[in-house]
């Protein structure tokens, strides 16, 4: 029993003296807020080309959904909405550009994962677009449900969780399918619109999109009732740099707190001697909200005068597309966008 007890003691304090192997990401984090007041600028990885969510306009200037999303960060934190660098990022790409500090956040239609947010050292901030995955074809097929594709093309970006979504969904109905597997959106569209596939799949917002950026030709192309997944989308941080992930978060939740109360860009100036209690939080009046975050304790009401609340956002550009707000609306609507009280 003794030579037991010596060994079991030795092994433990070998394993005592022996230093926890950790992942990088678990190591301190760098402090991307002093970064970005450093730079003067935050950067922004984004999709390179989706109507609706991000998207340069006639002037080189990018707009959307998940565009908005970045500049309310910028707004929080430099006071300046309009101090942010757009980086296109692909789907093969945009995670390891997040991981190796190439731009701050990534705010481009990326899902919501667990596998995501526990292996690759990142952090989903909140959702913006509460999404599900969908399947479009061209009306002259003649296809009007998913499990008509049994046997069919469909064309699919690589490393997205709609590769994964697709093949569990056609060996669930015991279908077959050929991928074709295109990382470029553009020539993946291409493909589908030239009859390379039969079907084109990914969350139905971005099918939405597509179709929306064939202006005559939208009424070719048939949206298929089928949701195969749930795909709650949202800007997506590095893991352990706590201080930017609550100000990117708090940053959306401030443009859902404002639609809840009634202000918006336009009427900013009729809320200022509001004697409602969270009126005054929210405007900075009173609390320290701004100070907890480390920033300037009116930046919920820079957010709003620069960007606008969250229904502003979705009209400028969501609207256009021809996507509803349905589970995107505020709760209090039957949807799904809620802010935590700010107080």
């Amino acid at each position: 029993m003794t030579l037991i007890r010596t060994a079991f003691a030795l092994g433990a304090a070998l394993l005592a003296a022996t230093p926890a192997i950790s992942p990088a990401w678990a190591q301190p984090a760098a402090d991307t807020v002093a970064t970005i007041r450093a730079r003067g600028a935050l950067i922004c990885g984004v999709a390179p080309s989706t109507v609706g969510f991000s998207i340069p306009d006639s002037r080189g200037e990018w707009r959307g959904l998940d565009v908005d999303q970045c500049r309310a960060a910028a707004a929080a934190i430099l006071g300046d909405a309009s101090k942010v660098r757009f980086v296109p990022a692909s789907t093969q790409q945009r995670f390891t550009m997040l991981q190796s500090g190439e731009i701050d956040m990534l705010s481009r239609s990326t899902t919501w994962t667990m596998s995501r947010e526990a292996s690759l050292g990142l952090s989903f901030a909140g959702v913006n677009f509460y999404d599900g995955q969908g399947f479009m074809v061209k009306r002259a097929s003649g296809v009007t449900s998913a499990r008509q594709l049994d046997g069919a093309t469909i064309c699919v970006q690589p490393g997205t969780t709609t590769e994964l979504n697709m093949a569990d969904y056609f060996r669930t109905h015991r279908m077959r399918y050929t991928p074709v597997i295109i990382d470029n959106v553009e020539e993946l569209r291409a493909a589908f619109i030239s009859g390379r596939c039969d079907a084109y799949t990914n969350d139905a917002s971005s099918l939405a999109s597509f179709a929306a950026s064939q202006g005559a030709n939208m009424s070719q192309y048939l949206l298929l009732p089928e949701i195969i997944s749930k795909e709650p989308l949202g800007p997506v941080v590095r893991k352990g740099d706590w201080r930017f992930f609550d100000i990117v978060r708090w940053s959306h939740f401030a443009m859902i707190a404002a639609e809840e109360l009634g202000i918006n860009s336009r009427n900013l100036s009729e809320f200022e001697n509001s004697t409602n209690p969270d009126v005054q939080r929210f405007m900075g009046r009173s609390g320290d909200l701004g100070r907890m975050l480390g920033l300037n304790n009116d930046f919920a009401v820079q957010i709003v005068r620069q960007v606008g609340n969250f229904a502003e956002v979705w009209e400028r550009n969501i609207t256009p597309i021809g996507v509803q707000r349905g589970i995107n609306a505020l709760w209090t609507q039957g949807g799904l966008q809620y802010a935590p009280p700010m107080r």
